[in-house]
């Protein structure tokens, strides 16, 4: 016989808000601090470089639009590329240089000091993030993670290292997708009541 339906849900949303709950807990003047770093990078100038694999791409890409479109309020377009987005840089890097330099590469031509490198992995072990959070420490960026489980190497690279250290994949993706948000409200806070 199959488990109830409706018992798993439950298993499920009560995992979540235990894991959103364990975060807040123990994180969030990390997270604030990573808002603050991405806001001041912002308002002087520099622009936001997302990256990650996988789930991890389409995290960048949602938190990109989010600061370059809108999240909750009208104001300014904020500067901001998702280094997973074209397809054609993404393949000719790998075809060339091989997948571990693909974020990298893109840091090397887009970068400047004062801008942000903001890496995420589930894993905290994916080569290609650990080798744009390199990079990007070497060319004067500031250096965020977005990390799950211990963080790994990226956690360890990165200048700010935001980590939900949860087992399970699930649980860790849908706490980032919070912290994602929660960065945009503090960043769009921040820079309206500034413009």
């Amino acid at each position: 016989m199959s488990p109830d339906p409706l018992a798993r849900l439950q298993s499920i949303f009560r995992e979540s808000v235990a894991a959103h709950e364990r975060f807040a807990g123990a994180q969030l003047s990390i997270l604030a601090a990573a808002a603050d770093a991405i806001s001041r990078a912002l308002d002087g100038g520099g622009k936001l470089l997302a990256f990650g694999n996988g789930g991890s791409a389409s995290d960048a890409q949602h938190l990109v639009s989010e600061l370059v479109g809108r999240f909750e309020m009208e104001r300014r377009s904020l500067p901001g590329v998702a280094l997973t987005a074209d397809s054609n840089v993404v393949t000719s890097i790998a075809n060339d240089y091989g997948y571990e330099a693909i974020f990298a590469r893109q840091i090397e031509g887009l970068g400047r000091p004062g801008d942000v490198a903001f890496g995420i992995s589930t894993s905290g072990r994916s080569p290609n993030v650990l080798a744009a959070l390199v990079a990007a420490r070497k060319a004067g960026l500031v250096t965020i993670a977005l990390t799950g489980r211990d963080g790994g190497p990226i956690g360890a690279a990165a200048e700010i290292h935001v980590n939900v250290a949860d087992p399970s994949t699930p649980r860790i993706q849908e706490v980032q997708r919070t912290i994602l948000h929660a960065i945009c409200s503090l960043v769009e806070t921040r820079l309206a009541e500034q413009a």
